[in-house]
């Protein structure tokens, strides 16, 4: 079936919630790397399950559940198409890519050696930070820490000086939340695998923006969240290479990862069931498939032309505004960009574009390691999505200029 043509008028239709008056002012929504707005059609399809088919999956024979599990495990089959997976055993169901770090971690907690070394970076989120610190604290575990450059990228030098035979895994953003620049994995990836590590990445930034193909990448682990990406809160896949994760010991107990239970023994079921215990959020993954197939009805490569115009026309009038500092100006990024305004506080300069129906992100991202590295308590960080216009960039610079200009007097 032929992709639909993109028009970002017609895109803006289909999210009701931007038709919206903020005041007297129409929303202008540019935090989209916090969270994208939901189509109509995403909406209907999880109206759609609790109006007609709800049920628990996989427990019952009636109709209901029958309609329900066949729904959610087509879904399953949408996310291994879209990220290009070899089998549907390989996506796993969490509420988003912090549980599914936090999963991760966990299970690694058996593999993993006092002075056994992981390998992160200085621009990671909290979520791939602090689980790794607690095996720090609970096995023993040495986390090291890809440095940047002058320019704010990662240091692949150092990177490679870092490598070890004692490394175990690697794990680092696809695109880094805060800065929206986009990391080199692939070749992260191949550097890890010659000394025999593993890597995960972190795609929560990278699968609305980027065709993502899990199997070109030769990645161990991809984790993602569906509320980037045009889905409902509260439901992510974790990715996992097939024989990996059959070697993986269970995250969680209960119903649905097991096969038998008696009180002197428990076996436990099979991928990917083995890590989804209890009753899933059945809603939010028909929801995930149904933003998939949204972003899917349309021709990706005109998506991302769309987008990188906006980054594109954003930053340059960003640049030429003297006193914007623009961070990692000049250097490929995608969805995000992020200044500070010399002199002014960023939740400032954010809460002025807020009383103009102007929602920007504001303060550390999720990212205080990469802000105190940059010597900077935080920043104003506009992100875009496909439904932004041109109209909304020109809208926000002059609105930005007035609001420095205000803070001057």
């Amino acid at each position: 079936m032929a992709n639909k043509f993109f028009s970002v008028n017609e895109f803006r239709e289909q999210f009701p919630i931007l038709a919206q008056q903020m005041g007297s002012h129409p929303l202008i929504y540019l935090d989209n790397a916090a969270t994208t707005q939901k189509p109509s059609e995403v909406i209907d399809a999880i109206s759609h399950y609790y109006l007609n088919d709800n049920a628990n999956v996989h427990r019952a024979s009636h109709q209901l559940s029958n309609r329900a599990t066949t729904a959610f495990e087509k879904a399953r089959e949408t996310v291994c198409q879209f990220i290009n997976a070899r089998s549907c055993k390989e996506i796993v169901w969490t509420k988003g890519t912090t549980e599914g770090f936090n999963l991760l971690t966990h299970v690694f907690s058996s593999q993993l050696r006092a002075g056994d070394e992981v390998i992160i970076s200085t621009l990671e989120h909290h979520a791939n930070i602090v689980p790794w610190q607690m095996l720090v604290e609970k096995v023993g575990i040495k986390l090291k820490v890809i440095p940047l450059t002058d320019e704010y990228c990662l240091d692949i030098a150092a990177y490679q000086q870092l490598l070890s035979p004692k490394t175990k895994f690697v794990s680092v953003a696809h695109i880094s939340n805060a800065l929206g620049i986009i990391n080199p994995i692939e070749e992260m990836i191949s550097l890890a695998h010659q000394v025999g590590a593993q890597v995960i990445i972190d795609g929560a930034q990278a699968v609305a923006h980027l065709q993502v193909d899990v199997q070109a990448l030769d990645c161990d682990y991809y984790l993602f969240s569906a509320h980037k990406l045009f889905g409902p809160t509260g439901v992510g896949v974790l990715y996992g290479k097939q024989h990996l994760l059959d070697a993986l010991p269970p995250w969680q107990g209960g119903g649905e990862m097991i096969k038998t239970v008696s009180f002197t023994g428990t076996t436990y079921n099979d991928l990917p069931f083995k890590f989804e215990a209890g009753t899933p959020n059945i809603a939010g993954v028909i929801g995930l498939a149904s933003a998939i197939d949204f972003v899917n009805s349309y021709d990706r490569k005109m998506l991302m032309l769309h987008e990188q115009m906006l980054l594109s026309m954003a930053e340059s009038a960003l640049i030429s505004i003297p006193e914007i500092t623009v961070l990692c100006a000049g250097i490929a990024k995608s969805g995000a960009i992020s200044f500070t305004v010399d002199g002014e506080h960023h939740s400032d300069i954010a809460m002025l574009l807020d009383a103009q129906g102007i929602a920007v992100r504001s303060g550390s991202h999720c990212a205080m390691p990469l802000l105190s590295a940059l010597n900077c308590i935080g920043t104003v960080r506009v992100s875009f999505s496909l439904y932004n216009t041109l109209a909304e960039v020109t809208t926000f610079i002059n609105a930005l200029k007035g609001v420095i200009s205000l803070l001057k007097e």
